[in-house]
């Protein structure tokens, strides 16, 4: 099956009669789709994760995938083979995921694009009475987040459903814990914890700007972007490391624990403060987000607290593993006076297992989806607020980290006004490094300043606000831009 010709659908109703409105939309009214009828699914973006997609979509009886979409027109062409090998109809293929959102024959969209594409495209398909399944991050910065949100309940109204990609919201453990800790077994809550402790090795550095890959439509890959030089070897998947199109991983595994750890505490809104301390140690190379990350969040009464390490646990010897903090690498531990979770089991103070929860690790989350459709209602744990507020939370650090300025260790700790818990966490940051055979004194890391924000109006205030709120919205192309009132 051929894709459509991009230039003839330019040409098309979708721009309107300027040519200029990214946005322009069907009435977007979506319907129930009751237990026995199929969702008709489509999927933008068919790399790793989207390809995931693809294939939960085939598994699922009641799911056909009538459409796969990507700048890539190999991932297209593999995964439109792969549907027809498993469904007999092959889905149609899309190079523009502007023209899918239009098509009346889909009645939901699932999202694995690159980070800066994910709101931008949900809230078009939104627009479009199309239900919505968005991967983490939900956005690619605070402002797109906040009007996904808003498409949600506008478009909500009209019974359409937008699900985040956080798939432990769906895990019955998690579940088990939350309800647990309600009633406070293990006494007062101290500190909630998340971890990314995963490997992640040099992408290398290019010595000059390189061409996209000849199958890449590189237009609808930058999107919102600009179309800038391409200035990494491994084109797919090494954009996480650019902040032009990722987040680094504390926007990238990190919201599944920074949600976890933020539904412990039972907050709705983004946290009062933020302070985040790191930098990309260890190597050069074309990656500009941290590797090795700190971030506090002074949320009342407990705070958060979250951590980045893409180092080996020592010797810059990837073969040794990684650390981890009281059992946990990618993951959670929620910490009382009376002891500590760290994922799937309760401890007391003295290490003994003494509950055990049937975690899963998010099964179930794509089938909530589909019965989420079928049902025409969402859970709120589910939601694309849950998903905002659990992503801001990392462009938040994000942000303190970027306007933040090399500084001695002992800067870094003097910022943190003698709070004992912080300092700890910086102590095990430099000790880290230290076992990586990094000198921190010489590789300073980046001390991002102590930033107030105001969780309903979502901007930062005070001292620095000018300059931390110009990194709140991105920069948007001509043709692909989010507008200001939903």
């Amino acid at each position: 099956m051929k894709q459509t010709n991009r230039r003839k659908f330019i040409k098309g109703s979708l721009y309107g009669a300027a040519g200029t409105s990214t946005f322009c939309s069907l009435p977007a009214k979506a319907k129930v789709k009751g237990a026995n009828s199929d969702v008709r699914v489509a999927v933008v973006g068919v790399g790793g994760r989207g390809g995931g997609h693809v294939n939960a979509c085939i598994g699922n009886k009641n799911v056909r995938v009538t459409g796969v979409c990507d700048a890539d027109y190999k991932r297209n062409e593999a995964n439109a083979n792969r549907v027809k090998g498993k469904q007999g109809a092959e889905p149609k293929r899309y190079e523009d995921y502007r023209e899918l959102c239009t098509d009346k024959n889909i009645d939901a969209v699932m999202i694995a694009t690159p980070n800066h594409l994910h709101s931008l495209v949900a809230i078009l398909a939104a627009q479009n009475g199309k239900h919505v399944y968005v991967e983490k991050p939900v956005s690619h910065n605070i402002w797109e987040g906040r009007k996904l949100v808003e498409a949600s309940v506008k478009y909500g109204k009209k019974g359409v459903i937008i699900q985040h990609g956080m798939q432990r919201r769906s895990d019955s453990g998690w579940r088990e814990v939350m309800e647990w800790i309600k009633d406070k077994p293990l006494g007062e809550m101290l500190v909630s914890r998340g971890f990314c402790y995963k490997p992640r090795k040099s992408i290398g550095k290019v010595q000059a700007p390189k061409q996209p890959p000849a199958e890449i439509n590189y237009d609808l890959w930058s999107g919102p972007r600009e179309m800038l030089p391409v200035k990494r070897e491994r084109f797919h998947y090494d954009w996480h490391w650019q902040r032009q199109y990722g987040n680094g991983d504390i926007g990238n595994q990190g919201p599944h624990q920074m949600d976890v750890a933020r539904w412990a505490l039972g907050q709705e809104k983004c946290a009062p403060n933020v302070l985040s301390i790191g930098g990309r140690f260890g190597y050069d190379d074309d990656g500009d987000t941290a590797n090795t990350q700190i971030a506090f969040f002074d949320y009342k009464p407990v705070p958060l607290i979250f951590e980045v390490r893409g180092l080996p646990e020592k010797g810059l010897d990837w073969g040794k593993g990684m650390s981890n903090y009281k059992g946990a690498r990618v993951g959670n531990v929620i910490e009382f006076e009376g002891g500590y979770i760290s994922e799937s089991k309760a401890y007391d103070n003295k290490g003994k297992s003494i509950k055990k929860f049937g975690i899963t690790n998010g099964r179930g989350h794509f089938e909530n989806w589909i019965f989420s459709i079928q049902q025409g209602k969402l859970e709120h744990e589910l939601s694309a607020h849950t998903g905002h507020i659990s992503s801001a939370l990392g462009h938040m650090a994000n942000i303190s980290y970027y306007i933040g300025e090399s500084a001695s260790a002992e800067k870094c700790t003097n910022s943190l006004n003698g709070n004992k818990m912080k300092e700890e966490v910086f102590n095990r940051f430099a000790q880290h490094l230290d076992n990586n055979g990094i000198d921190i004194k010489k590789a300073q890391p980046t001390l991002g300043p102590l930033l107030n924000f105001d969780p309903d109006k979502e901007l930062f205030t005070g001292d620095l606000s000018d300059q931390a709120n110009k990194l709140v919205k991105g920069d948007y192309r001509e043709g692909f831009r989010i507008p200001e009132s939903i």
